[in-house]
């Protein structure tokens, strides 16, 4: 594989890296043998970059996955996430102290390479809900500061989830040394202009303002939760239903609109869907990684063939957005 630079960071990572969520859900869903496999084949495939989260799975995603790691003996580079519960907003500090040593735990490690901010972005506190305002990102930094200090964790980043404002007011404070942001065929606004009318979430090209900042930039929602393999139906391990994020309405919505992106399969550029989601989220040279999560093996394989191929033709782009375009005049 062709590695990029994770921001000024120092690591290298592979152009695609394996999500270890819920919405695959291989890492938390699939069998002892399954995980290992999967694990040593990406592995082998040379991909670096494992991303998990306390969330996933309420901390089952560490377990399998440190798990995995020993059974292999294997040395790669770990984000996992803090996500900071309601009951956990009056002591950020602490909280995220506990977080990370209980990640720590799990994943059978005495340090993590990255650790990032998993909550949304607001502006302004909203009641019921676990949105993190700019004054909060500075304290959980702050925290994760701490972390470093203590040799825990070798670098920190924040969601790029949120209110697109207070998420580029977070990017501008540059104490983030990575971000992670929605950007797939549907909704790439967060690496390139969008027309006005957009209908989605516009994300601000907010990889391009974290690349100013020397930050590295981590893609997620590449398969739009697997709307952007062109059919509702979902595989064994993966979550039964998924809730888009910066995209349509809901996950049937997005099937359909992923589905008038088959002519690129009619004319010749891709194989398949999947395909032409993975090749464009790696054609933008800003992206650091492109997370995809994975529900088999067979799926990894896949995700590892078409990363192969590296990004789309300039042709291929060039359809791409005339598609999206004729989207905004229907």
């Amino acid at each position: 594989m062709q590695y990029r630079e994770l921001g000024h960071t120092g690591l290298q990572v592979s152009p695609i890296g394996f999500g270890c969520g819920s919405v695959g859900g291989l890492i938390i869903r699939g069998g002892k043998s399954e995980i290992i496999d999967g694990v040593a084949h990406a592995i082998d495939a040379g991909i670096t970059y494992f991303d998990t989260a306390r969330a996933y799975g309420n901390g089952v995603s560490e377990t399998n996955l440190g798990m995995a790691l020993r059974e292999l003996d294997a040395d790669v580079v770990i984000g996992t996430k803090v996500d900071l519960r309601a009951d956990e907003m009056a002591d950020i500090e602490g909280s995220i102290l506990a977080s990370v040593e209980g990640s720590l735990k799990r994943l059978g490690r005495d340090h993590v390479d990255l650790i990032q901010l998993h909550n949304p972005i607001a502006l302004r506190p909203a009641p019921g809900q676990t949105w993190v305002t700019i004054d909060q990102v500075r304290r959980a930094l702050d925290a994760f500061d701490t972390l470093r200090q203590q040799d825990k964790v070798g670098h920190y980043g924040i969601n790029g989830i949120g209110d697109t404002p207070a998420i580029l007011k977070a990017l501008d404070a540059g104490r983030a040394a990575t971000v992670q942001t929605v950007y797939n065929l549907l909704n790439p606004s967060a690496g390139q202009v969008v027309p006005e009318g957009f209908p989605f979430q516009d994300y601000g090209q907010l990889v391009d303002r974290a690349v100013e900042q020397g930050m590295g930039t981590i893609a997620i929602r590449v398969l739009a939760g697997g709307a952007l393999s062109g059919t509702v139906a979902r595989q064994l391990n993966a979550a039964p239903s998924v809730g888009p994020i910066g995209t349509g309405e809901s996950y049937a919505h997005d099937v359909a609109l992923a589905q008038r992106f088959a002519v690129l399969i009619e004319e010749g550029h891709v194989e398949n869907l999947v395909e032409a989601a993975i090749r464009f989220a790696i054609s933008n040279p800003k992206v650091s990684t492109a997370m995809i999560g994975l529900s088999n093996l067979a799926q990894l394989k896949q995700a590892i063939a078409y990363a192969g191929k590296g990004p789309l033709s300039v042709e291929a782009i060039g359809r791409v957005t005339g598609i999206r375009a004729n989207l905004l005049q229907e």
